[in-house]
């Protein structure tokens, strides 16, 4: 599972209504039948338009500055092997969205006349989406990106030659373009992975705006909060406020298992990655310790995600931190310091 929180963006080059950011996500609706389009739901509504989600994100921002962001943006996206848990794709994440939102508002530290606010305080839309294409923040881009940029000064010369700016061998270099394309790491049904191009697979993720202010339109939660739980005066009396992400990144990942009972492996879990960051040579312990079919699923994980392929379980603990470390940690770190923490 990969959670991402990530505030509305605002400046010069955004919009402060959330008109832009719902309008993106009605894209994969273009050119489908009504009967095929997936719409905006909540915790009790289905077939929510986008207009109505617009309305009401926009028009629930009392008393926030013009510089704070009005909404959340969460992106819920399960592994390949989670999919593999559901019966019916945009059903079940409808469910599991329902039981995610009470865990996120769990997860705040707030109280409204002295309770703990409940999953009717908030204001929230989502979206189930089934498709995803490559984004230059994918390994598998980067990886293939000198082969991308050598293809690009071949087809450069080739194209001067033509407008006889230049002198060259036109069909040699069509014929390196053509190896530099089958050398390419990372391909997909023949051809070189690039950006913009559409995953194979299950690629099926959910989308959530979350109000920045509460249902009632007084209160703000901010899961982008720096503090977990703490206290302070406001207007005289002491205020809760805070959110606990650990919390909610634990909880998102338990309440996946518990709906569709799914064992989920080490490598998996949200604990192992943030112990892979905190205590590196804990983590590799604890992958050695796993039985042995565990430990080839968790490797198979961790090379399906990026990682360089291990063709064997090495034989000491040092020898798997030599061939996996610095990659794992560098992916592991920059989730953690945008605060997108993939679970």
């Amino acid at each position: 599972m990969y959670i991402t929180i990530t505030a509305q963006k605002l400046g010069g080059n955004y919009s402060q209504s959330s008109a832009d950011f719902v309008g993106y996500l009605e894209k994969e609706n273009e050119g489908l039948e009504t009967r095929d389009m997936e719409h905006f739901f909540n915790q009790y509504g289905d077939e929510i338009s986008a207009e109505e989600v617009v309305k009401e994100i926009d028009g629930n921002t009392a008393k926030l500055k013009k510089k704070e962001p009005k909404f959340y943006s969460i992106t819920v996206s399960p592994s390949k092997y989670e999919l593999r848990k559901l019966k019916n794709n945009s059903q079940d994440l409808k469910t599991y969205t329902r039981e995610l939102m009470k865990d996120y508002v769990s997860s705040f530290n707030r109280e409204i006349n002295g309770r703990h606010i409940t999953i009717d305080d908030i204001k929230y839309y989502a979206k189930i989406e089934h498709q995803r294409t490559f984004k230059g923040t994918d390994f598998q881009i980067k990886e293939n990106q000198p082969y991308a940029t050598k293809i690009l000064q071949l087809k450069t010369e080739i194209r001067n030659i033509q407008e006889r700016r230049a002198e060259g061998n036109i069909k040699k270099m069509n014929r390196e373009i053509a190896k530099l394309e089958r050398q390419a790491p990372h391909q997909q049904n023949g051809k070189r992975i690039v950006q913009g191009m559409a995953k194979n697979g299950n690629q099926s993720h959910i989308h959530i705006i979350a109000s920045r202010k509460d249902a009632s339109n007084s209160i703000s939660l901010s899961p982008g909060s720096k503090y977990k739980t703490s206290e302070v005066k406001m207007h005289g009396k002491n205020v809760k406020r805070g959110f606990d992400r650990d919390n909610f990144f634990e909880k998102a990942e338990k309440t996946f298992d518990n709906t569709f009972g799914y064992k989920r492996n080490y490598a998996e879990t949200y604990k192992a990655k943030k112990t892979f960051v905190k205590n590196p040579s804990l983590y590799f312990s604890a992958l050695m310790k796993l039985p042995a079919n565990e430990k080839a699923l968790a490797f198979k994980i961790i090379s399906k995600s990026g990682l360089p392929a291990i063709p064997g379980i090495p034989i000491s603990q040092a020898q798997i931190a030599l061939r996996v470390f610095k990659r794992l940690r560098r992916g592991v770190e920059v989730a953690i310091k945008s605060s997108s923490i993939g679970i």
